[in-house]
């Protein structure tokens, strides 16, 4: 019994994660890339360090829930 409940906390968990990260990203596309891009317009402009930008930020999230994962 106490398995399955540590099971469904994991799940619950990852979740709650994947909930606030669909926040941050909305508030990210619709708040502050708007005014990165009138404050920084050419280094926005080129696409790959937008995705690397992403990619990193992806990359430590992914870390971050890896290493609190029971």
């Amino acid at each position: 019994m106490g398995e399955k409940i540590k099971m469904f906390g994991a799940l619950a968990f990852i979740g709650v994660i994947g909930f606030l990260l669909g926040i941050a990203a909305n508030f990210v596309y619709f708040k502050a890339l708007p005014t990165i891009t009138k404050i920084f317009p050419m280094i926005i402009g080129m696409d790959w360090v937008m995705w690397g930008i992403v990619g990193g930020f992806l990359a430590v999230v992914c870390c971050l829930i890896y290493a609190y994962l029971p």
